[in-house]
């Protein structure tokens, strides 16, 4: 659903589910001239709270070391970046997605 939306939206999707030591990120895509940094979360609702806020500064801190990995090993760390979080909202056959941009 999130790479759907992301390439209906004009997004290049390069990766998925890219794993390193330090963490794994969602989604790799390119907007324009930035590479950006996708973590989804997805609820059925919301009595533990919004999706976004599942990626606290735990999360966030292995989300950074895993950006900073994946752009060393693939020399881009002179790339422009961004970090974004996709929330889906799941409800019967409907869903809703919510792009939060540069989260980080």
């Amino acid at each position: 659903m999130a790479c759907k939306y992301l390439e209906n939206n004009g997004y290049k999707v390069i990766e998925r589910n890219f794993e390193a030591r330090q963490g794994e990120i969602d989604i790799i895509a390119l907007d324009k001239n930035e590479i950006v940094f996708i973590e989804v979360k997805t609820r059925t609702n919301i009595s533990y709270g919004k999706p976004v806020e599942a990626v606290d500064t735990n999360k966030q801190k292995h989300l950074i070391k895993t950006v900073e990995y994946y752009l060393y090993s693939r020399n881009l760390e002179n790339e422009f970046i961004r970090i974004d979080v996709i929330e889906i909202y799941l409800c019967k056959n409907k869903y809703k997605v919510n792009h939060i941009k540069q989260i980080i």
